[in-house]
């Protein structure tokens, strides 16, 4: 099968995409990435009867509108405008142009996306699918959904988790997380439970005379379970638990774990102790789970808003169902 075409694109692009390649090192996949956006800023250039040595910021800023225009995210606007800049300066330096129009170009706003969150039901929908298989696999499963809805670990964190951490049956748990950074996560009673029936199945699936210091041991090259072939056990619980795949991984639990506690009213600083978040602004993403639960308490415990259900209960005509 023939590969796919790359897109025709100027010289000037083509030297750009050199230079690139040359003096950054870039990948292939980066310089087709490239190639395709540049190809596509020229063909719209092309339509207004401009090229990139003559392109002014105007053209640029329709160019950034018509793909906002499509529908195209903040991010992937952002990611190609930063594609413009780099051309646009390489043509300057190189003398193909006099000026740099994209100088002028302001970026879009992202904004900060917020975390994708399982329901309470959903994460013990997961566990008890991941209980009914039967044998190691399913206890080591069980297990690993325990500790990570119960710590908020990273995943890197969790299938490294060394055997000691959890010897003698400990209520915190030492985690040795980004930057070699310690933190103590407590743990809750089920993800002792299901330590504890793990560490017998564990020793049955260990060949005698062979150890291991990882708390989920593995016979791969690194020792224990990987973080794919954690991913990939996730998706099938998911699937026995009736939720689509595409909704769960180990991150979206690590945000149920965070956004629970702080609906049952943990503060953030707690929640951000524990996640081992450097900065708290990094855990305040979190509060959107608080939005829903304060709008609800005003109106039911706000006087005013009390008074005015009042009201609407008295204009309401015997039998109407119109506003309830």
């Amino acid at each position: 099968m023939k590969g796919k075409q790359a897109a025709p694109v100027s010289r000037e692009v083509e030297a750009f995409l050199e230079m690139i390649a040359a003096e950054r090192g870039a990948s292939k996949n980066t310089e087709a990435a490239y190639r395709s956006d540049l190809a596509h800023l020229e063909a719209f250039l092309a339509r207004r009867k401009q090229r990139l040595r003559t392109a002014d910021a105007a053209a640029l800023r329709a160019y950034l509108k018509a793909l906002d225009y499509v529908g195209m995210t903040p991010r992937t606007v952002a990611r190609r405008l930063s594609v413009i800049r780099q051309l646009f300066r390489f043509l300057l330096a190189e003398r193909l142009r006099d000026d740099d129009p994209a100088s002028a170009l302001d970026s879009p706003r992202l904004g900060r996306p917020l975390p994708k969150v399982l329901s309470r039901a959903e994460v013990d929908r997961l566990i008890d699918a991941a209980r009914a298989k039967e044998g190691a696999d399913g206890g080591r499963m069980a297990t690993l959904l325990e500790i990570l809805y119960g710590t908020g670990l990273r995943v890197s964190e969790l299938v490294t988790l060394p055997l000691s951490a959890v010897e003698r049956d400990p209520t915190m748990l030492v985690v040795r997380g980004k930057g070699d950074k310690e933190r103590l996560v407590p743990l809750s009673d089920p993800a002792r439970l299901a330590i504890a029936a793990w560490l017998h199945m564990r020793a049955g699936l260990l060949g005698e005379g062979q150890t291991s210091r990882y708390l989920f041991p593995s016979r791969g090259r690194t020792g224990h379970l990987t973080r794919q072939r954690f991913t990939q056990l996730l998706k099938e619980a998911a699937l026995a638990a009736g939720i689509d795949p595409a909704r769960v991984s180990p991150h979206v639990l690590r945000h149920a774990f965070a956004s629970h506690l702080l609906e049952g009213g943990a503060d953030l600083r707690s929640v951000q102790l524990m996640l081992g978040h450097a900065d708290i602004a990094t855990t305040q993403i979190y509060t959107h789970v608080l939005d829903e639960k304060l709008r609800a308490l005003v109106q039911d415990k706000h006087p005013l808003a009390r008074r005015r259900r009042r009201a609407v209960d008295r204009t309401r005509m015997p039998g109407d169902t119109s506003s309830r």
